[in-house]
């Protein structure tokens, strides 16, 4: 059967779905790379609640979402921007939302780090208020036994005056966090209210006051997070870390590049990509664990395309895109969202999404992908 899509020129075209998926079986643990998948969080549809309003999240369906990525030996990257915080969720629900994935974490053996932030401040904020936030949350990501990720601060981007602001802020924190940590640089495609971050929106600047953090506190950053969509600003970046670091990509465009590395070293991996490709990304990197590069690439390549639509521009927006293929896979009942965020794509994005995904063969069942995806274009007006 064929399914009629909208494009984005308004036109109607027929695509026929494939009739088998790509089955990916768990395996051993990784060995050359370090890989997380930052998770989406799964709204409860029966909440009577506004846009605006607290998020009421699906715990059940939530946690079984990340069961599946860590069963393929993925690692959960907790309560980060694909979970929508700062756009639906705020810290409350996070800091529920980090106590319940790390518990569930140590029940099943997963891999889990979990974003710290300043998003419990309301309005404008002194240097002193933002260090006593992240510190707050920092004690909550300790207290339950994950890896804490230093997120960019919305408050802190406010805030600064200098580049120094942004020294004294993380070193602050670093010479009290009792585990190394991952230093996030977000870059303002994801938030705009990032724009200038590290105290400079010239690029080198920053990345200088970026590098200067890590070098003073040796022994307190287990890596960085880079988020800039900029593989050769991410490669340079890359090559000037101090010994023991890691650089884990966080580029949507080009993680398969990034992540296979070339002579001089690797990136590892901390993506949102990587959830909706969960389990294909997880057998290319087994395969990259077999020193087989060009297998690796031969399998991610390919999906470049699908993340380069979900992180279009507003590049924010791609949480959508996410949560509308894991309803598409099956992981969750419906395809709602904390904040109403499921109206951020249009019908084309959409179409267009599902018609990669199911080339990529990322639906365990394709009939049930396609009659949902038929079911959201009858919502729509479009006939089949």
């Amino acid at each position: 059967m064929t399914l009629q899509l909208p494009d984005a020129r308004g036109r109607v075209r027929s695509y026929e779905p494939r009739t088998e998926p790509l089955a990916f079986a768990a395996g051993a643990p990784f060995t050359s790379r370090t890989v997380f998948a930052a998770a989406h969080v799964v709204a409860d549809p029966y909440a009577d609640v506004s846009p605006d309003a607290p998020a009421a999240v699906d715990w059940d369906a939530t946690l079984a979402f990340r069961r599946h990525l860590w069963s393929h030996g993925l690692g959960v990257a907790e309560a980060m921007d694909t979970a929508q915080r700062g756009m639906g969720l705020d810290w409350a629900g996070a800091a529920e939302l980090i106590r319940r994935s790390a518990a569930e974490a140590e029940a099943v053996g997963g891999r889990i780090a979990c974003g710290v932030g300043t998003d419990q401040l309301a309005g404008p904020a002194r240097l002193e208020e933002i260090r006593t936030a992240y510190e707050e949350q920092l004690a909550v990501v300790e207290e339950s036994g994950a890896q804490a990720i230093l997120m960019a601060s919305r408050a802190l981007a406010a805030a600064a005056r200098r580049p120094q602001d942004y020294l004294e802020v993380y070193g602050h924190l670093l010479r009290q966090s009792a585990e190394p940590v991952i230093l996030h640089w977000l870059g303002p495609m994801f938030d705009p209210a990032l724009e200038g971050y590290w105290g400079s929106s010239d690029l080198d600047a920053a990345t200088d006051t970026f590098l200067e953090v890590i070098a003073a506190h040796p022994g307190k950053v287990d890596g960085i997070k880079v988020s800039l969509l900029d593989a050769r600003r991410e490669t340079g970046i890359r090559r000037r870390l101090t010994d023991g670091v890691r650089c884990y990509t966080g580029d949507d465009f080009h993680y398969p590049e990034l992540i296979a590395g070339d002579e001089q070293g690797f990136s590892h991996a901390l993506l949102g990509v990587f959830d909706p490709l969960g389990p294909l990304a997880a057998e290319a990197v087994r395969v990259l664990d077999t020193g087989d590069a060009k297998g690796f690439r031969e399998l991610l390549d390919p999906t470049v395309e699908l993340s380069r639509h979900l992180f279009q521009t507003p590049t924010r927006f791609y949480k959508t895109g996410v949560v509308f293929l894991a309803w598409l896979a099956g992981h969750q009942t419906h395809f709602t969202m904390v904040g109403g965020l499921q109206s951020a794509r249009s019908l084309p994005h959409f179409a267009r999404a599902y018609e990669l995904a199911d080339g990529l063969g990322l639906f365990p069942d394709p009939e049930l992908a396609e009659e949902r995806m038929k079911n959201l274009l009858a919502m729509y007006g479009v006939g089949q």
